[in-house]
């Protein structure tokens, strides 16, 4: 039987989230806009979830506005945020992921300076070149995210926060790795927008939401429908709707649970990757993500050694899947500082709630079998 090792790429679909939804594809079929029995329906499960999705987080229902995952959430807060702005600046961090670098990389098109944070060695904020940069003149928008996908480095947004908005500028928090595996607090962290997705907390693949403070000016990606406040037009999903909103509720009674289980995880596959001879672990005395950990072995290019161990039988990842095939090493690992050929060798290992100790000896197995061939 395989083992899967990829959770921070996806996860599959708990069964009780799949129960959640089910109805909902053959039942209460009505739109959730329609005014009738069947759109009542409809409309009382959305507002449901979106009580659910929100309380994961600590923020309010009416902050939730649906999105299809944490791409066009974080693509609406850094087009929906600039649309009607005079352009001046926005920064975001160096080792962001491709949703929020290539959004900000798109808006230069349309006059905004746009630069990036730089990080350490850890992958953490470099806070003296970031106070530099608030201060560099008019500021509209700051982009970092809370926990990093391929490293699962967590980042003190929290403090970011206060002196983004000191800059008189908003801040825009990607929490789509963080939320359901640490505490993710939007109200205390202050943020002004905050991206999130289902399918990293085991609900269903297209669905995530833009959370947003009512004093926040944005303009929708999608015109043509009244739905979400005219922010994001367009029939919800209610199906997958729910299916976020069960998984969000699960993932906030099960939070300790699981996010302890995954450290035991994590402190035995570290402990058995020291024992092998060349290997390197990223952002190894920064604050992580209990589930990730993200290493090269030296000598091995990371895609052939996933390859590797795919076949035998150990799912992996050489970091976001959202760039992979490129060919190109980690942009992370790129902006902490490491030098391409390294970058190269990067491996991922995101544990999920289900993985078990024995899964992990035998993944320490395999890939010491390359090492002593």
């Amino acid at each position: 039987m395989p083992t899967y090792l990829d959770h921070n790429a996806t996860t599959r679909v708990d069964p009780r989230v799949l129960e959640a939804m089910l109805p909902y594809l053959s039942g209460p079929y009505g739109n959730a806009s329609s005014l009738h029995r069947y759109g009542r329906a409809a409309r009382d499960a959305v507002e449901q979830a979106r009580a659910q999705v929100a309380q994961l987080i600590n923020a309010q229902p009416g902050e939730i506005l649906w999105t299809s995952g944490g791409t066009e959430s974080n693509n609406l807060a850094l087009k929906g945020v600039t649309e009607r702005a005079v352009p001046t600046r926005l920064l975001y961090g160096i080792t962001e992921h491709p949703a929020v670098m290539e959004a900000a990389e798109a808006l230069t098109l349309r006059g905004w300076q746009v630069e990036p944070v730089a990080v350490d060695a850890d992958g953490l904020i470099d806070w003296p070149a970031f106070e530099r940069q608030l201060a560099a003149g008019p500021l509209r928008l700051v982009s970092l995210m809370r926990a990093n996908n391929e490293t699962g480095v967590i980042q003190d947004v929290g403090r970011a926060a206060a002196m983004v908005h000191a800059a008189g500028a908003w801040l825009h928090v990607d929490a789509v790795q963080a939320a359901g595996k640490i505490p993710v607090d939007f109200e205390a962290l202050q943020a002004d927008l905050m991206s999130l997705s289902s399918h990293k907390i085991y609900g269903p693949k297209g669905i995530g939401a833009l959370v947003v403070k009512s004093h926040v000016e944005l303009s929708p990606l999608h015109h043509g429908g009244a739905q979400e406040r005219g922010l994001r037009g367009g029939t919800e999903n209610v199906a997958s709707i729910v299916g976020f909103g069960v998984a969000a509720e699960l993932a906030l009674q099960e939070l300790e649970a699981r996010a302890g289980q995954a450290q035991v995880l994590r402190q035995q596959l570290e402990q058995g990757l020291r024992q092998i001879p060349g290997i390197r672990i990223f952002g190894e005395t920064a604050t992580r993500l209990p589930n990730t950990v993200q290493f090269a072995l030296a000598g091995y290019d990371g895609e052939a050694l996933l390859m590797q161990l795919d076949r035998k039988g150990f799912a992996v990842s050489s970091g976001s899947a959202c760039a992979s095939g490129l060919g190109e090493p980690s942009h992370v690992l790129i902006g902490m500082g490491l030098d391409r050929d390294t970058a190269k060798g990067a491996i991922r290992v995101s544990l999920g709630k289900d993985n078990t100790a024995a899964e992990v000896a035998q993944f320490l197995q395999a890939l010491g079998s390359f090492t002593t061939a």
